[in-house]
């Protein structure tokens, strides 16, 4: 089904109820089914009345907020195509966007980012229209011919708002891949192959209770395909509220007021929330550190199925209201479960959290594959893995150990690029360049990235992921990169938190010293690490270390300490 056609259909279903909300100095506020799709379709015509036609690309660079999706929604509506960008890219990250795709028109939400447009589109004279929530009075607008505020967009008033003639298989968004190395491809995505990623989750999650009773909390970027797919376009069609909040650094304010029942989130902020309880937790008096060390325990007892004593039942039913309410709490009180994906959940943390009573379904996807690929059913669970795969898709293992995909989800290509749409979709299979292995019951563990396999001059393989998701789950380690390609044996660059940066130097390395000891008694001899390089400065977005879905650009910081690296052998 088109993605629009499918949002009208339940805009006439559910009518006044609430559908989006979002937040400003003077509170919350909601906004209807019905009143949404009047936005919708008067931006169709506004974008029509401005010559914006089938095929056209729209880029759209915005913070979470109802009218990002009012505007994707109305940018495939008349057939062209949504080009996300996030606000954290750079006048280079736009410049690479304006030079591969040629938007006709972009949508920005504040005067920063419109002039980062501006900045980003000098050289280009491709870009016809330009729409802006706030006013840019007296700003050399170059080649935009065009210049006014989104709101009229918004408030068009056109009787033309049918939706395009469409295919199924017609592109609809250009979703940028990650960029954890190299420039960031366009991942073509199509009304199908979004639709079937959404209606396979929703065979699972209807099958679980999930539906128009829920309410998610959409924040991670909707530039990305996981937040586009599992954070918007599945709640539109399950019916369920989505309440936007715009900047990460809100999470915890917003948690509270708006009272989630499901969201989607990447294993970065688990990891926070674990160093923070745990930091918290060695300050607690002994009494309260017992409780908390007995719910963990009985926790994992009943998450592995094991049998609870009587005592420990009546223990446990207590421990639910005096620790377990309180953690829930700090997620708003009434989460059933987190999505997890966007990188591998450090199952050390995943079962944390399961004992202390917040679910988490880790799942696994590629933008390639709109994204879902496999996912942990709420009902069957193995929080070491990313699950199983949705049932019209087929997995497989190559012979190297990379995993095969095959479904109705898969992308049309990269969009202006066919030698690595031929390099990474061969006959009907997307070669994800992950190495993976799979149980019997079909739950696939991610073991690390092909390309960046490291083979020591020893000739063992070791797939950094595993290693570095162990040493940043260590106390005192914020962020790890794992190198030794090539070389006799592993080291590390390490990232110390901000508690342990507050120490002298000499506790500083004895810190991170002992956290390596420990992790290289947990793994094989070729696994451990020998030396470590001390990196003070954290990787962020705004350095350029961190991705916007928050996987630290190993390349990046290899590259940063080249010398030193070397240096150590």
């Amino acid at each position: 089904m088109h993605l629009t056609q499918r949002f009208f259909d339940q805009a006439n279903r559910y009518g006044d109820r609430t559908c989006f909300a979002h937040r400003d100095d003077e509170g919350w506020h909601q906004h209807s089914w019905n009143d949404l799709a009047t936005q919708v379709r008067s931006v169709m015509g506004g974008l029509r009345a401005a010559g914006i036609k089938p095929g056209n690309r729209v880029l759209l660079l915005s913070e979470n907020r109802p009218e990002w999706a009012v505007f994707d929604l109305a940018i495939m509506g008349i057939g062209a195509f949504v080009v996300p960008a996030y606000t954290t890219h750079t006048k280079a990250d736009l410049t690479h966007i304006f030079d591969l795709v040629t938007p006709a028109a972009a949508i920005s939400s504040s005067r920063d980012l419109t002039c980062r447009i501006l900045e980003a589109s000098s050289d280009y004279r491709g870009l016809k229209h330009l729409w802006s929530e706030e006013d840019l009075s007296g700003h050399d607008h170059g080649t935009v011919d065009n210049f006014h505020a989104w709101a009229e967009l918004l408030s068009f008033e056109s009787s033309d708002h049918e939706l395009c003639e469409w295919e199924l298989d017609d592109t609809c968004a250009l979703i940028f891949t990650s960029g954890t190395s190299g420039l960031p491809k366009a991942a073509m995505l199509t009304h199908r192959s979004i639709g079937a990623n959404v209606d396979d989750a929703l065979t699972i999650l209807n099958a679980h209770d999930f539906g128009d009773h829920d309410r998610f909390l959409s924040f991670l970027p909707l530039a990305h395909a996981y937040e586009h797919t599992a954070g918007l376009h599945m709640p539109i069609a399950m019916g369920a509220e989505v309440w936007f909040c715009e900047a990460a650094d809100k999470l915890q304010q917003y948690l509270p007021e708006v009272q989630p029942t499901v969201s989607t989130a990447v294993p970065r902020l688990y990891d926070l929330l674990y160093d923070r309880i745990n930091t918290q937790l060695k300050n607690a008096p002994k009494f309260k550190q017992w409780l908390f060390n007995q719910t963990l325990r009985l926790g994992k007892k009943r998450f592995g199925k094991q049998r609870l004593s009587l005592t420990e039942t009546i223990l446990d039913k207590l421990l639910d209201k005096l620790v377990r309410s309180k953690v829930r709490g700090r997620f708003g009180g009434k989460i059933r479960f987190f999505i997890s994906g966007g990188a591998a959940l450090n199952p050390v943390v995943g079962e944390f959290f399961t004992a202390l009573g917040v679910g988490i379904i880790q799942g696994y996807g590629q933008t390639e594959a709109s994204p879902l690929i496999t996912v942990n059913r709420p009902s069957w669970i193995k929080i070491d893995s990313c699950g199983q795969a949705f049932d019209r898709t087929d997995i497989q293992i190559a012979n190297d150990g990379e995993l095969l995909v095959r479904g109705p989800s898969l992308m049309k290509g990269y969009w202006e690029d066919p030698k690595a749409t031929y390099g990474t979709i061969k006959d009907g299979w997307l070669y994800t360049g992950d190495l993976a292995t799979v149980d019997d019951d079909g739950f696939v563990r991610i073991t690390g990235r092909k390309k960046d396999l490291i083979v020591t001059s020893g000739g063992d393989n070791i797939a950094p992921s595993k290693l570095e998701s162990m040493l940043s789950s260590q106390a005192g380690i914020e962020q790890a990169v794992v190198f030794g390609d090539s070389r006799p044996w592993l080291g590390a660059i390490l990232i110390p938190t901000a508690e342990t940066s507050e120490l002298d130097e000499p506790k500083i390395r004895q810190t991170l010293q002992n956290a390596v000891d420990f992790v290289n008694s947990e793994v094989g001899i070729g696994e451990r690490v020998r030396k470590f390089i001390i990196q003070p400065e954290i990787c962020t977005t705004e350095n350029g270390m961190l991705t916007p879905t928050q996987k630290v650009k190993r390349g990046v910081v290899l590259e940063r300490h080249s010398d030193t690296i070397s240096a150590l052998y």
